[in-house]
């Protein structure tokens, strides 16, 4: 991967029911970089949020959804998501505070 700094790694987090009910677990979920593994994903959230240590990183790729707009076929873009388990003594994530 070419130059990918660790702010690039996550791009955003992803708010759902389920993943609501995983914060309870102290697990995260958010959208990555398609390239990124599992150690630049560690090292991201551990530099990105003070306080926080990442005890397991899973991760899934999701293939892009066929649509149609008339006669045309597409596909929507592929993504990849991340589920940071965090340690117990661990800090929790603050942009979920709120929620």
């Amino acid at each position: 991967m070419a130059n990918v700094q660790y702010y690039d790694v996550i791009l955003k987090p992803v708010i759902t029911e389920k993943s609501m009910n995983l914060m309870g677990e102290k697990k995260y979920t958010f959208l990555v970089h398609p390239e990124a593994n599992k150690t630049m994903i560690k090292e991201a959230v551990e530099k990105m949020f003070e306080g926080t240590k990442v005890k397991k990183v899973n991760t899934l790729n999701i293939g892009g959804k066929k649509k149609r707009r008339g006669m045309v076929v597409g596909k929507t873009a592929k993504t990849k998501k991340a589920i940071v388990q965090l340690t117990e003594d661990s800090k929790d994530i603050e942009i979920f505070a709120g929620l």
